[in-house]
């Protein structure tokens, strides 16, 4: 429907993108478009107006639903659950730039290791813990109803402590809490 009101306004192709990006993240379905057939430039928020976080969270999002699309079959995002995040977050792992050492690696365990050794590279565990915060708020922010979100699923919280126990091993660092201290007397 946007398209083809953009068809008939005639919009440059910036305007239009703009306007795109717009209609697309307005909350409860205001119309951004003045009776004049141009928006209100304080109406149409620039993807250059939109903090860093703001900006890598559309883009996460638009990663997410793009791959529901090519998903096989193609998945809606209201079927969604925690197993297709999870198998989003391993489809991520050839992606990633840490190199993360396997049980029978010399150096298993050794946080800086002296020579390269065949060790896959995977994501990160605090890159996978921010981007599922970043798409859990953006499923809430996109109409998903915060009980149903996929992303705080009790089987991908249990995944990224999984991640982040194995790395840590592989590297010999330990993630441990940190203690309260308790308040001086």
């Amino acid at each position: 429907m946007d398209s083809l009101l953009l068809d008939v306004l005639a919009f440059s192709s910036a305007e239009a993108a703009a306007l795109r990006f717009a209609t697309s993240t307005v909350a409860g379905g205001i119309s951004v478009v003045a009776a004049g057939g141009t928006a209100p430039p304080s109406a149409i928020p620039s993807p250059a107006c939109l903090s860093r976080y703001e900006n890598q969270k559309r883009r996460d999002w638009n990663t997410f639903t793009q791959y529901l699309g090519n998903h096989r079959p193609p998945l809606a995002l209201c079927r969604c659950n925690g197993a297709h995040v999870l198998e989003f977050l391993r489809y991520l792992d050839q992606f990633g730039k840490t190199k993360v050492h396997a049980e029978p690696c010399p150096y298993f365990g050794h946080p800086n290791p002296p020579s390269p050794c065949p060790c896959p590279l995977r994501q990160a565990w605090g890159s996978l813990d921010a981007l599922v915060g970043r798409l859990r708020a953006a499923f809430e922010e996109n109409g998903g109803d915060p009980e149903a979100n996929p992303f705080g699923a009790k089987a991908v919280r249990l995944y990224l402590r999984e991640v982040r126990d194995s790395q840590a091993k592989a590297r010999g660092v330990s993630y441990q809490k940190k203690r309260k201290r308790p308040p001086p007397r």
